[in-house]
């Protein structure tokens, strides 16, 4: 394999794939306001049928329907979270206090009171000054409750400031903000004005039943609807008019018989979990068979009085995907989910990026579950969401230690033998090894469902945290490693085999691309985690690497094939040609716009008629998708992305400036707008462009680094030096701004500067080759030959297998 697998230069050109949106119809400026319209919206009284619902649009029927048949689940559900998820603020539905109560965050005084009949709150608005708004909705209930207000423009936003909905003697029954150590105001996206607390986008998918957003780009306004406020049943079920028709035996509901009118089955997981159930309560261990099943079967246990459990192959399993929609990190692609169809035809699921999780697959951020839990053994295996939680009530099957006990034997895994702590404490509880908690939204803890064996020795050597110090928090990681190993002789191993290769992936470590490639290949490891690490991979793609990631293309999981074609962005065209093309017509939408997406850049004159038909279509799906999230920046900016790579020059230039509309601030669109202005040599406006967005955000690095790179093409280089300078000082974290600043300053014969601020890169990123390969020449051409070959021989322990480090570190361990 030739020269193309060398690394690309980083590009300031931000691919984002945060959300997804707009054609190259909707590319338009929005439009001037009227002279009557106020800059900023203002508190609005909400209609009393906000907003306007079509209870019968696409079949859905409502909750109340169900219940007639199914009294004990809906009786279940009626009075559960999911119930509860989103409710008109009513003197039934509110927990806060009102009763003029004050609350001071980052210097505002904010006030909870009632005003004919309505609940009220004075706070800072989007302009900073204190104004009434009125509460429309509940959010939540337990352990804490938001309050979202409706704006005239149909967003709805929700307040930073939340009620703690605990008891008094846990600490609850008080006001406390969402963020108590950023101080946020109102300047910041964060603020409860601001666009990350827009309901309609953030949250409205997951807390309402059959919600569309009806964003209009052209008016800049949402017209939200949903058949049902809350998560009610056609939220799991999907519509249930065939269903009602089918029970009701009405029209042609002979037809339905082979559904029942269903839009989604989940009778199969439920019928598999009262046989299990039913099963271990008689004494079978359905551990053991679990941990060593035979090919292709999930279990095939047997006890001597005959019981056997079911052969089930694991396939994928429904009802997690349907979960998955909204317990999960991922982020909505397409509007009209089909229920029963794979999660990734409309949402793309998040990995294990080390903002969101630890190496180990440990939840860092506040993730959902579903990728923890795709992580497990029991997963593996086929256990789903329903085997521990009711989906009607939302409550666990059994309290405390039980609901593992439904499966696993108590003579076995109950007891001190196990568990090594006194029966009956909290150490004896099964959660709080194999799924211990972090708290989030300041009062809220989450079970990490990744189901893992505690492993201090990782604390130890890659920093990760461990269940054993939540607990025992006055002890070190060493003193619980040790205690460990004293009941078992060894650290146990567990399921989850990528901590090491995650981390050494995401350092660019020595040996990283042998422990990603060895991952990939291992089909006992979680599909979440080797699609994380194709991406590691693809960063450093070299032959081996491609071989390794080849394969996945045509994997069975979706997942695989779409991170594999994420990873192989930088073939050349002729490669992206052979091996991405027959991905435009997978089964999975993901798949495709991800292909089309890597394929927009190939030039037009290398494809057949044929093929250029296919690109232009995925690239039209890709568009499609992103119309999605249109009210977002970050989807005009991925428009304009796939447009500039595609030749589109001027849609690319609108799509940018419709992000920037949007919001002024976005940073990352008026750099990459001026990257297309260099294409196009206009560097003049790009640099109008740039000097606009460091006015709106001075600490932004990448405008600063952005703007220094066209000085210098402009030979401005005074000026090119400090703002690339300061931009290597605002974001130490990216090692490139260090590094070409300090390649300015050498070029500029200020050798022993760049070399000081090579050292300071390296100290920060030891691993980054960039940097020892110019610390390499810096310290050669000053004549410090030791230093130079110093660096070289960590280069090539970097890189062992590139012989070009190799035949560089003979030549100046020759020289005198």
């Amino acid at each position: 394999m030739p020269h193309f697998f060398q690394r690309l230069s980083q590009s300031y050109a931000l691919w984002s794939f945060v959300g997804l949106l707009l054609t190259s119809a909707l590319l338009l400026s929005l439009p001037a306001r009227a002279e009557n319209e106020p800059v900023e919206p203002l508190p609005v009284t909400l209609p009393a049928g906000h907003p306007p619902l079509d209870p019968t649009g696409g079949g859905y029927v409502g909750a109340q329907s169900c219940a007639g048949c199914h009294r004990a689940e809906y009786q279940a559900w009626h009075g559960s979270q999911h119930a509860q998820a989103m409710q008109p603020a009513t003197e039934q539905t509110v927990l806060g206090d009102f009763n003029d109560v004050n609350f001071t965050y980052a210097g505002v005084t904010s006030t909870f009171f009632r005003r004919d009949g309505k609940f009220m709150v004075r706070t800072d608005g989007p302009d900073g000054a204190l104004q009434d708004y009125q509460i429309g909705y509940t959010f939540g209930v337990y352990p804490l409750q938001q309050y979202l207000i409706g704006f005239p423009d149909g967003r709805y936003q929700a307040l930073g400031i939340a009620w703690d909905a605990r008891p008094k003697d846990q600490g609850g029954q008080r006001w406390f903000h969402l963020y108590p150590d950023l101080k946020l105001t109102h300047q910041d996206p964060l603020h409860w004005t601001g666009l990350q607390q827009n309901w309609n986008y953030m949250c409205a998918e997951c807390h309402s039943t059959n919600l569309r957003k009806n964003y209009d780009l052209k008016l800049n306004r949402f017209h939200t609807t949903w058949s049902e406020v809350n998560v009610a049943c056609e939220a799991c079920h999907g519509p249930g008019a065939e269903h009602l028709a089918w029970a009701k035996k009405e029209g042609d509901w002979q037809k339905l018989n082979p559904t029942k009118g269903l839009a989604i089955s989940l009778e199969g997981q439920r019928g598999l979990n009262f046989q299990l159930r039913e099963l271990a309560m008689k004494g079978l261990d359905l551990v053991t068979p679990m941990l060593n099943p035979k090919p292709s079967v999930l279990w095939t246990a047997k006890q001597a009085g005959g019981d056997t459990l079911p052969n089930v192959a694991p396939t994928a399993n429904q009802e997690l995907e349907m979960c998955a929609r909204c317990h999960s990190r991922r982020g909505e692609f397409w509007e009209d989910y089909q229920f029963g169809h794979p999660l990734l035809d409309t949402h793309r699921l998040a990995l294990l990026t080390p903002d969101l999780y630890y190496p180990d697959g440990q939840m860092k951020d506040e993730v959902f579950n579903h990728a923890s839990f795709l992580q497990s053994k029991m997963a593996a295996k086929g256990v789903s969401c329903s085997d521990c939680h009711d989906p009607h009530s939302g409550k666990l099957r059994a309290a405390g230690n039980g609901v593992c006990l439904q499966c696993h034997l108590a003579a076995k895994y109950d007891v001190p033998q196990h568990h090594f702590h006194p029966s009956g404490s909290k150490g004896a509880e099964c959660v709080a090894c194999h799924a211990p908690t972090t708290t989030y939204m300041v009062v809220d803890p989450r079970h990490d469902h990744s189901f893992r064996v505690p492993r201090p020795d990782q604390s130890v050597t890659l920093g990760v945290p461990n269940a054993c110090n939540r607990c025992h928090n006055d002890k070190s990681a060493e003193w619980a490693a040790d205690k460990v190993k004293s009941w078992y002789g060894h650290p146990p191993a567990g399921h989850q085999q990528f901590a090491e290769t995650l981390q050494a992936g995401q350092l660019d470590a020595a040996g990283a691309q042998e422990l990603l490639q060895a991952l990939l290949k291992n089909s006992d490891q979680p599909n979440v985690a080797r699609a994380t690490g194709a991406l590691l991979l693809g960063e450093q793609l070299d032959a081996a690497s491609f071989d390794a990631l080849r394969p996945l293309l045509t994997d069975a999981d979706p997942l695989l094939r779409s991170s594999a074609v994420r990873a192989l962005e930088s073939l050349p065209p002729e490669m992206k040609a052979q091996y991405l093309l027959p991905l435009l017509d997978d089964p999975v939408r993901l798949v495709r716009i991800d292909a089309a997406r890597g394929l927009a850049s190939v030039p037009k004159d290398t494809l057949t008629a044929s093929q250029q038909q296919a690109v232009e279509r995925g690239i039209a799906e890709y568009i499609a998708t992103e119309t999605t999230n249109a009210e977002r920046p970050e989807s005009h900016l991925n428009i304009g992305l796939i447009q500039a790579d595609h030749g589109q020059f001027e849609q690319a230039e609108a799509a940018y400036l419709t992000a920037l509309r949007l919001q002024p601030s976005f940073t990352q669109a008026a750099v990459n707008l001026a990257d297309l202005y260099r294409m196009q040599g206009r560097d003049a406006d790009g640099e109008k462009i740039l000097r606009q967005a460091l006015t709106l955000d001075p600490g932004n690095a990448a405008a600063q680094h952005a703007l220094g790179l066209l000085l210098i093409r402009q030979k401005r280089l005074p000026e090119a030096m400090a703002a690339l300078g300061e931009a290597a000082k605002l974001d130490s974290g990216n090692p490139r701004y260090g590094y070409v600043y300090a390649v300015a300053l050498n070029g500029a014969g200020q050798n022993q500067q760049a070399i000081r601020t090579l050292e300071a890169v390296l100290a920060k990123h030891p691993n980054d080759r960039d940097t020892l390969m110019a610390l390499i020449s810096f310290q050669g051409n000053a004549g410090q030959l030791d230093a130079a070959r110093d660096y070289a021989r960590r280069l090539a322990k970097l890189e062992p297998n590139d012989p070009r480090i190799q035949v560089l570190l003979r030549q100046l361990e020759a020289k005198q």
